[in-house]
């Protein structure tokens, strides 16, 4: 019998596994040195083992699953991307750009958030005031411990403010990096092995109760390993606790499309789960 899936969430009482539908909690609550055990999965299974399984977590209880790691993405890893991005970059003259990169050995990666902006399951994510055409980006995110080595899967929302990356690629860190710029969790999926291609990544974004956007692409259509990914943005970089990756995006609402404040977005891949965020606006 298959070892069922293990999911390793982080809350407001530490850490906790769900194995099988039951939820344990676990005796260590350093959540940096957990995620960098070179036998994770092992560990984990070992002591929910001998451990007393509790009621799962009320929503309020989860947090983002990041400690002090940082979170980076891949960009133009799926062609629906790549002709987003040669669209909205045209009249700027960088629409090649991102043909080139779609085709290069090197991909495209840039750092996106640290800890203290990334919203978990049910916080907000943050639209940009000075920008006019903000979209999510749903996205796998692989978890990687500091030897390099991925060990789980969790949701990414890479939020974008497509406009000011259009205007000029050099924005790119101004389109992408800010408070509550990025979505995570709701749990760390534990499995060495890669999900398999026919794995399904949905994106649905509500406004007053109705679904106004309903996509969804697999994970064959990316045209990138993740194990590239990983060798690339490794290179002459460490990571002392660990990252996260997000791997790109396949799913592009119109160019008609753009987020407000209040709209609930909710990014599933199974077996890890949905993410859910809603959106918000700050003019501070």
């Amino acid at each position: 019998m298959a070892d069922p899936p293990i999911k390793l969430f982080r809350t407001r009482s530490g850490p906790l596994v769900e194995a099988g539908g039951r939820y344990f909690p676990l005796a260590n609550g350093d959540w940096d040195e957990l995620v960098n055990d070179r036998d994770l999965r092992g560990r984990l299974m070992n002591e929910i083992s001998s451990a007393t399984d509790v009621e799962p977590p009320g929503a309020n209880e989860l947090l983002a699953p990041i400690g002090r790691q940082e979170v980076w993405a891949a960009g133009v890893t799926y062609i629906r991307s790549k002709a987003a991005r040669m669209t909205e970059a045209r009249e700027a003259g960088g629409g090649d750009f991102y043909d080139r990169v779609y085709v290069a050995d090197r991909p495209e990666l840039f750092f996106k958030a640290t800890a203290h902006r990334v919203a978990g399951p049910g916080q907000p994510v943050r639209i940009r005031w000075d920008a006019s055409w903000n979209v999510p980006e749903p996205e796998l995110a692989l978890a990687v411990n500091a030897g390099g080595s991925v060990f789980g899967y969790t949701i990414g929302n890479d939020m974008s403010a497509r406009d000011i990356e259009g205007e000029n690629p050099l924005y790119l860190p101004q389109a992408k990096v800010y408070d509550q710029c990025c979505g995570l969790g709701p749990c760390i999926l534990v499995q060495p092995e890669a999900l398999p291609t026919e794995s399904s990544i949905r994106l649905v974004i509500f406004r007053s109760g109705e679904a106004v956007f309903d996509d969804a692409v697999t994970l064959s259509e990316m045209k990138r390993t993740t194990e590239n990914l990983v060798a690339y943005l490794f290179r002459d970089h460490s990571f002392p606790y660990g990252c996260f990756l997000l791997t790109g995006t396949g799913i592009v609402p119109p160019d008609s499309f753009t987020l407000q404040r209040g709209d609930r977005i909710r990014v599933t891949i199974e077996p890890i789960g949905s993410l859910e965020n809603h959106v918000v606006q700050h003019h501070e």
